[in-house]
């Protein structure tokens, strides 16, 4: 277990393990060792007066780390990897591990900027053509932006044996782009188009199955949920 000065923090995650944001804070919790207490924060309902005291913008993660309250998840991950220095993020201080640091957050920023979006687009389409054309618009977008990006890819970002924040803030959403293919909610073509990107499939199909992203991961719920969530989102579209 990570400890400061020999003692080990106390850390409350305020979270639900559906939420894809949320999920980034169990990843890094688990690739540093770092024992936490959790409280499950419904989404299907209001926030309660108490958590909005917490977090005022009502969204998880939330996480108390020995009295300090630290929101958003992609904060919440890097204050971790920085706080408790580890193979997931390289400390700051020299040229080299500054170079790292750089590209692990330019790769994240490409993910979210180019494609974190269009997966997302597509689950919101009625028309087949245009979740043919979104479909075709990710497979491309992942080909040219992120796909050279994970040319030394070993088997994680970087040349890393080890997960690095990089699959820590992306991992989840990587995750929930298979499983939703898996069930349907998303056309097989998209899978079927990235696994013939090599760097891209062999760094997934290694991200998909490491303990730290898969053991709060449940499917069945995650997968109700999300088709809860986008029946919810077109009759919204259609009342308007």
């Amino acid at each position: 277990m990570a400890q400061v000065n020999g003692n080990a923090p106390k850390i409350k995650l305020y979270t639900n393990h559906r939420c894809p944001w949320a999920h980034r804070a169990h990843i890094v919790l688990k690739e540093l060792g770092l024992e936490y207490d959790e409280v499950i924060i419904d989404l299907d309902k209001p926030r309660e007066p108490w958590y909005l005291e917490i977090n005022p913008r009502g969204l998880v993660p939330s996480i108390d780390v020995n009295g300090e309250i630290i929101t958003e998840s992609g904060i919440v991950s890097t204050f971790l990897a920085d706080a408790y220095p580890s193979h997931v993020f390289p400390a700051a201080g020299n040229p080299k591990d500054a170079l790292t640091r750089a590209r692990i957050n330019f790769f994240v920023d490409t993910w979210f900027s180019k494609v974190g979006s269009h997966w997302f687009q597509i689950l919101r389409a009625d028309d087949d053509a245009e979740k043919e054309r979104l479909t075709k618009d990710f497979v491309d977008t992942v080909g040219k932006e992120i796909e050279p990006l994970l040319k030394d890819a070993s088997p994680f970002f970087g040349g890393s044996s080890k997960v690095t924040l990089a699959e820590v803030l992306t991992a989840p959403f990587i995750l929930r782009v298979y499983a939703l293919s898996r069930h349907g909610l998303l056309p097989q073509a998209l899978v079927d188009g990235v696994d013939k990107l090599p760097n891209f499939s062999k760094w997934a199909a290694e991200v998909i199955k490491q303990e730290s992203v898969t053991y709060i991961w449940d499917e069945e719920s995650t997968i109700e949920g999300t088709k809860k969530k986008i029946e919810s989102l077109k009759a919204q579209a259609k009342s308007k």
